[in-house]
């Protein structure tokens, strides 16, 4: 037997079985029994991936994240122990979807609360308010609204037993469909009345939990469809102006207001589209950006035509985006992301570390975050993977089409692509061709994992040559230039290098400074250690690479040993290629014109060559 529909219309603010109000129909818990097979189904679509589609019905509270259809973010279970996620005494509701899943909610028995919102704005409330909720309670509000738009939720009472962690009763609003951990906005009790938030997507859940002791008023809550402006809070987003990428409505005013959320620290924007009617002063439509919450705070730009405004870094948590449209003619519109917190960071030391937000903890959904790495001319980049689990590839192509992280050389993501990579592996080290190094981050509506942690190390530009007797080693001061000659060494620190014009310079011979004959792939090779001290006070930080030569063929090879986590630099990669050996050009034929070691073993070759002539001519004549 299936429970019927019950329907309701209206505006009022709360209600006292704690039940959703809207313009639009939402479904209340059943009150009578429908004939078999009754009841009607309304149904919002969404693309799953790997699914065509799914219809979910408009009524009850959504389930554990086991079993998720993806796409439209609505949470589904197969029949099979739907009823396992209730707590006892609790009594498990269910509804039939498509495909033989179900969503449910668990409430004791009598208690309204919980279903699907669809209308564009409405009301909702714990049960009994504004009465005291009762025990071992736990609602779910699923808030659907049309796509492309996003939802802005706002408190007007909130009271919940309180606890420093949240552990009796407490209410979670997530970013899309509840139980996936990536998109938990907030967790929250006591009298402080959540922020008001809106979600990136035209999804958000909010999930009410109570206890067996200690009951509240509980909450009120609105709701309503926004396609315009909003409070963002979440670590990264992306912003249209209405109606992108055709034409903007005239006399249009949002207001975006970035900040307050967990990240804390400055907020970066970056328009990756832009065009909105130009003139004078920017008088007629525009984009004006504030360095905080409202447009009292200083501002940052006021924009218009068709260049795209710069990269805006604010110096505080909080931006204002403001867009302004007058009366006539418009134009496509404009497209930014913004990064903020531990979302977005630039690096510019010569090794450092990185991670993915909240790690090792799951990170957020609804992510794009980027970190660039850029050090001086002449550098490349190493990157190691310490640690990665992201969501896995998809079933149906095999390629990470989900969440993924991705790596560019240059600054940009319109650099080649060094690889992107999911699930997870364990990963060989990647390095760059150029001194910059891009790390983009994405993840989806659903499914979070633990992220990743990276390690990176600059590789030193060198010079590196040899002939049958010695090695000449060059390093350009510039590269290291916040290091004394003696923090450069080979083998010993008594084989410190010189400074020589604009080169650190090494030129040693085989018998000195540690170096020693090996025997690889049946070839004999000197090999020899060079030093880069880069410690500072109680932190030590030597980088170790290892120079090669074999002398029959006078080739030398360098090879970074020891970086920022010697157990992770074990696969060793040469170091020397075309733009160093270009580079380092001029300095080579100085290198040349300096090694007669040749010369000499020639002349004295010769020498006695002559000198055994004259010696059998001599004993020829007596």
């Amino acid at each position: 037997m299936l429970p019927a529909e019950q329907e309701t219309d209206g505006d009022a603010a709360s209600s006292p079985a704690g039940q959703a109000h809207g313009r639009g129909r939402a479904l209340l818990q059943p009150r009578r029994r429908a004939a078999r097979g009754g009841g009607r189904r309304r149904g919002i679509r969404g693309g799953m991936k790997g699914d065509g589609g799914t219809r979910v019905l408009q009524g009850e509270g959504v389930a554990e994240p086991s079993g998720a259809l993806r796409g439209t973010g609505v949470l589904v279970v197969p029949v099979v122990g739907w009823s396992r996620c209730c707590a006892p005494r609790l009594h498990p509701i269910r509804l039939p979807l498509e495909r033989g899943h179900h969503i449910h909610r668990c409430v004791p028995p009598g208690i309204k609360c919980g279903g699907v919102l669809s209308a564009p704005y409405g009301n909702f409330s714990s049960p009994n308010f504004p009465g005291r909720y009762p025990y071992e309670t736990e609602c779910t509000w699923l808030i659907v609204v049309a796509e492309g738009s996003s939802v802005l939720l706002s408190f007007s009472h909130f009271e919940l037993e309180y606890h420093a962690a949240c552990a009796y009763d407490y209410l979670q609003v997530y970013n899309g469909a509840a139980r996936d951990q990536g998109n938990l906005l907030g967790t929250f009790c006591g009298r402080s009345p959540p922020p008001p938030f809106s979600s990136a997507w035209h999804v958000m859940a909010v999930v009410f939990r109570s206890d067996r002791h200690v009951a509240k008023r509980g909450f009120a809550a609105a709701y309503r469809k926004d396609a315009c402006g909003g409070q963002l809070t979440g670590l990264s987003g992306e912003i249209t102006s209405p109606r992108y990428p055709e034409s903007y409505p005239n006399n249009a005013e949002c207001r975006w207001s970035i900040g307050g959320g967990s990240g804390g620290g400055p907020l970066t924007l970056v328009f990756t589209d832009f065009q909105v009617e130009g003139g004078q002063g920017c008088g007629f439509d525009y984009v004006a950006l504030f360095d905080g919450p409202t447009t009292a705070a200083p501002r940052l730009g006021r924009y218009c035509g068709s260049t795209r405004p710069p990269r805006i870094v604010s110096s505080t948590p909080h931006l204002l985006i403001l867009f302004k449209s007058d009366f006539n003619i418009g134009g496509r519109g404009f497209k930014a992301h913004f990064y903020s917190g531990e979302c977005q960071e630039v690096f510019t030391a010569v090794k450092g570390n990185l991670s993915s937000p909240r790690y090792p903890n799951f990170y957020p959904n609804n992510l794009k975050c980027q970190w660039s790495i850029q050090l001086p001319p002449g550098y490349r980049i190493k990157v190691f993977f310490l640690d990665m689990e992201l969501e896995g590839r998809s079933s149906l192509t095999g390629g990470c089409d989900y969440d993924h992280l991705a790596a560019f050389d240059g600054g940009t993501e319109n650099g080649s692509l060094l690889g992107r990579w999911c699930g997870r592996e364990s990963l060989a080290p990647v390095t760059s061709r150029s001194n910059q190094l891009l790390l983009v981050l994405h993840t989806d509506r659903n499914t979070a994992k633990r992220g990743f942690s990276i390690a990176y190390v600059g590789v030193v530009p060198m010079n590196v040559s040899c002939t049958r007797t010695d090695f000449h080693i060059q390093i350009p001061v510039q590269s290291l230039a916040q290091l004394e000659r003696n923090r450069i060494y080979l083998g010993t620190p008594s084989c410190a290098a010189q400074v020589v014009g604009r080169n650190f310079r090494i030129h040693t011979r085989f018998d000195t400074c540690g170096t020693e004959s090996q025997k690889r792939n049946n070839t004999s090779v000197i090999v020899s250690t060079l030093y880069i001290d880069f410690s500072a006070g109680d932190q030590e930080d030597i980088h170790q690479y290892e120079v090669q030569c074999e002398p029959k063929r006078k080739e030398a090879s360098v090879t970074l040993i020891a970086g920022p986590h010697p157990s992770r630099l074990s696969q060793a990669e040469n170091l020397v290629d075309a733009q160093q050996q270009e580079g380092g050009a001029t300095d080579a034929r100085e290198i040349k014109s300096q090694d007669t070691s040749d010369i000499v073993f020639i002349s004295v070759c010769i020498l006695a060559g002559l000198l055994m002539v004259i010696a059998v001519v001599g004993l020829v004549l007596l």
